[in-house]
């Protein structure tokens, strides 16, 4: 590490190996490699004069870039394209006349852009599905444990705790659907000339139209993609940018709303995130067990939320056939969303897997707030013995508000099933009451949603992706 340099957090940090290897100068400029290769392959079967030997020598040398080589002349022309495509003629002298033939630098640059933004999503896709997997084991252990519900943070009907990682999940789930599509619809911008028109290959291919769109298909078929744009300008539509970075927003969005739960659950104390044995919660109060790791899903979702808009705002102010001010944001804002995504599923892996659940505490706050849950339950009971539903609505409601201020003024427990055992209007004991108090009987479907939902729409979402799913990641810090 070079100490007196800045060094991005998310490489440091944050992201992957492997997703770090994926943006690196390395994958880059042998991506660049590949692509010409492809395109004096593709220009070979299509009738133009280029040898075996040379596609040969072009190949043996696919790999070892000679980086000092193309530095060193970057230095003279100013310009990374042609340095490299001179230092790879200094490794291939017999090919060193057909590399880039009839090419842009956008060829190259655009082609190569596309493809490692398909391996960021595939390997995002992956750890999203290992995060959907991890949930849903989650979700199913804890079906059944009934739980206070929230709206608006305020107490409400009991779910249960299963049932609300499903709701993680569906997003998460939503935010997969988005990906696969953006994926499926991922075309290469492949060999289009300066301005989109295709006219040196028109040139080189003599006028003949057919080898000319044959050259996009054989190259794309190279690089294993299905089709290239079928029109453009020097550039891909940077369109495809605010797509791709949108899908990454989108799960930003999605673990963010789990981190905050997550961050609530721990200050009520029902549900923290993994804490190391040697791991410091504050380095004042020692006893502290802060939520940072879903505390830095939120602030690295946030980060990405607001990277978003730059590839949005560079789509929306492109001249014409291109301009260069897409270039340094471009760089910046695609490398640095994935290395963030990537992060952000790297803690999620990691906080989910790691959950812990605090049975008596949940069950403690549940029934401290159940009885004015359970006061409709009363009231049907008290109606079957015989009591007017209309007069022990009355008493319910003035009873209620009695017990609220013993809570909130008095600091003392609920006390609303003593008052109505008190209450001679109400023809109920203490123990027929104790009887309404069970917090299963107020989760609704909640344990069989949990288990529908997986059923039908989770495992065979996992099932078609069993090799594709990792579970586990190690995070930095």
């Amino acid at each position: 590490m070079a100490y007196d340099q800045y060094q991005s957090p998310l490489s440091g940090r944050y992201a992957s190996k492997e997703m770090q290897y994926i943006f690196s100068q390395e994958k880059k400029f042998t991506t660049w490699r590949k692509l010409w290769i492809a395109l004096a392959e593709t220009e070979k079967e299509l009738g133009l004069n280029i040898t075996q030997e040379q596609i040969d020598e072009l190949k043996a040398h696919a790999d070892d870039v000679n980086y000092k080589v193309a530095e060193e002349r970057e230095k003279i022309v100013r310009h990374d394209v042609m340095s490299h495509v001179y230092a790879y003629g200094q490794q291939c002298p017999k090919a060193a006349g057909i590399i880039h033939l009839g090419a842009t630098s956008c060829y190259v640059g655009d082609n190569t852009d596309i493809i490692i933004m398909k391996e960021g999503l595939l390997l995002v896709r992956k750890k999203l599905l290992g995060v959907i997997k991890v949930l849903a084991d989650f979700a199913d252990r804890y079906k059944e444990l009934p739980t206070l519900g929230f709206t608006h943070f305020q107490p409400a009907q009991p779910t249960t705790v299963g049932k609300r990682a499903t709701l993680w999940i569906q997003e998460f789930l939503m935010d997969l659907e988005d990906l696969d599509y953006v994926i499926s619809t991922l075309k290469l911008r492949g060999a289009k000339g300066t301005t989109g028109t295709q006219a040196s290959f028109y040139e080189l291919f003599e006028g003949d139209a057919d080898k000319v769109y044959a050259l996009d298909q054989g190259i794309a078929d190279k690089m294993g993609f299905e089709a290239c744009y079928p029109v453009s300008g020097q550039t891909y539509s940077r369109k495809v940018d605010q797509r791709v970075l949108n899908v990454l927003a989108g799960i930003a969005a999605s673990a963010h709303k789990f981190s905050n739960d997550i961050r609530l659950l721990q200050h009520l104390k029902e549900v923290e995130e993994p804490f190391e044995k040697t791991q410091i919660g504050s380095s004042a109060m020692a006893y502290k067990r802060n939520p940072m790791r879903s505390e830095r899903i939120a602030s690295l979702s946030r980060y990405l939320l607001v990277d978003s808009l730059n590839p949005a705002i560079t789509a929306a102010t492109q001249w014409f056939e291109r301009t260069l001010d897409d270039s340094a944001n471009k760089r910046l804002s695609v490398a640095e969303g994935f290395l963030t995504v990537d992060g952000i599923l790297n803690l999620c892996l990691n906080v989910a897997d790691g959950l812990v659940v605090y049975p008596k505490v949940i069950e403690k706050r549940l029934l401290s707030e159940l009885p004015f849950m359970a006061t409709e339950n009363i009231l049907m009971d008290a109606v079957k013995a015989g009591g007017n539903r209309q007069e022990l609505h009355e008493k319910i409601r003035v009873l209620s508000m009695k017990a609220g201020e013993h809570v909130k003024k008095d600091g003392l427990d609920n006390d609303l099933l003593n008052l109505i055992a008190e209450d001679d209007t109400f023809p109920l004991t203490l123990e027929d009451l104790d009887g309404v108090m069970d917090p299963s009987k107020y989760v609704g479907l909640a344990p069989k949603q949990v288990e529908r939902f997986i059923k039908q729409f989770v495992e065979p979402v996992l099932s078609a992706n069993s090799d594709e799913i990792v579970e586990n990641a190690s995070i930095n810090v």
